[in-house]
């Protein structure tokens, strides 16, 4: 017990201490009257990118760790007590999304806009990037709140079992995630419009080779947040759209627009979408039942004193191992997601039948994007969702 008390006060003593570190250089930032000088260096992007995204989920670890077994945790827990039961786990989640929205926007600020300003792929306002943020942690806190109760009345009512209750219900809010985001989510953040003229035409044409010649194709202010240029296909049944970002029509050839977007469809007429959903099911379960065996074998006589089954500290608990279990088995679920990408790239050659406009649109890509040729191969095995753009690119040239 010491011991662990003494690494959760290291834990959560570093974790401060980054966010307070984060947070002087966010008032220097604002302060500063000459803006930082600008890098269109790939290697030093991904680099930095890398060790940001590590260094992020040693953070989002040590904090669930120092939440769920902490001091913050049982305070937190103890202010929601005078509440009804059912509103206990809702209340605690929404001061914990409150209390880590607080913590993290000077971290997210330096990051996420101030990096990307950094590099020359933003010129978004810190006024307007704080107005995205406020709605995303807004979002985030009000769905986590909700889904905490009603996980919290599945944890009362089946203590036993509520790993089985649960992961029956991951596949409707799946189902639900995916037609809520695209039509009322995604429009909160950018502007949603038709897309017109010849490349209207080209695109619908090309969609219409697959059943889909009636999906809306919309054009999207991406350049709102970024100069990095993409496209995509998402929704499901009639909520399906292809939305193409206003930084790909206004920097590439029509031909690589279309390549692009072939790419994208492939996605859709391979149902990937419902291959995520199966694979977002399977990891779930595996998560839930994973979390549920971890907290029975490391349950001692001081934690079931303290922690009743529907408690919100159990949540937290939940949350922990869940977040520890997602880390064992991104490689896993990066290695699938490669695959689907291997696979949308065949598609696209295959419907285009011109290797030579997709290796050209990925050069454009990876320039646009300030994206590297390869990352380092441990990286690419743990975290990357995409092959390198190098063999992508020499696969094409090759075909």
């Amino acid at each position: 017990m010491k011991a662990r008390n003494i690494l959760l006060g290291l834990a959560a003593g570093a974790a401060a201490g980054y966010a307070a570190a984060r947070a002087y250089e966010a008032v220097r930032i604002v302060r500063d009257s000459e803006p930082a000088a600008r890098r269109r260096d790939a290697a030093a992007y991904g680099a930095l990118r890398r060790a940001l995204s590590v260094t992020g989920i040693a953070r989002s670890l040590a904090g669930s760790a120092a939440l769920a077994y902490g001091p913050v945790g049982k305070r937190l827990e103890r202010s929601v007590r005078a509440l009804p039961p059912w509103l206990r786990a809702s209340a605690f989640v929404a001061q914990v999304s409150a209390l880590e929205a607080f913590i993290e926007l000077p971290v997210d600020f330096v990051e996420g806009h101030a990096v990307e300003r950094r590099f020359g792929l933003s010129e978004q306002s810190a006024a307007s990037w704080l107005a995205d943020y406020g709605k995303q942690s807004a979002l985030g806190g009000a769905v986590a709140a909700g889904l905490s109760g009603i996980l919290s009345a599945v944890l009362r009512r089946f203590p036993n079992s509520w790993p089985y209750v649960s992961s029956v219900g991951v596949f409707p809010l799946l189902l639900l995630a995916n037609i809520v985001i695209p039509l009322y989510v995604l429009p909160m953040f950018n502007t949603y419009e038709p897309l017109t003229g010849p490349l209207e035409e080209r695109l619908r044409r090309l969609a219409a080779r697959y059943g889909v010649g009636d999906a809306e194709i919309l054009r999207m202010n991406m350049s709102k947040q970024t100069k990095k240029a993409n496209a995509f296909v998402i929704g499901i049944g009639n909520t399906h759209r292809i939305v193409v970002g206003d930084t790909l029509i206004e920097h590439f050839p029509e031909e690589e627009i279309e390549f692009v977007v072939a790419h994208e469809l492939g996605h859709y007429v391979s149902r990937d979408t419902w291959r995520m959903i199966a694979i977002g099911q399977v990891t779930a379960t595996a998560v839930l039942f994973g979390a549920f065996a971890a907290l029975r074998q490391a349950q001692d006589d001081e934690a079931r004193a303290q922690d009743d089954e529907g408690s919100a500290l159990k949540l937290a608990r939940i949350q922990l191992w869940a977040t520890l279990l997602s880390q064992v088995l991104r490689p896993a679920l990066s290695a699938f997601a490669r695959s689907r990408e291997w696979a949308a790239d065949r598609f696209a050659l295959e419907t285009t039948r011109a290797p030579h406009v997709g290796a050209s649109a990925f050069r454009r890509l990876r320039d646009q994007n300030l994206a590297e040729d390869e990352q380092p191969a441990w990286y690419e095995f743990i975290f990357s969702t995409h092959p390198s753009l190098k063999a992508r690119i020499e696969a094409l040239e090759n075909a």
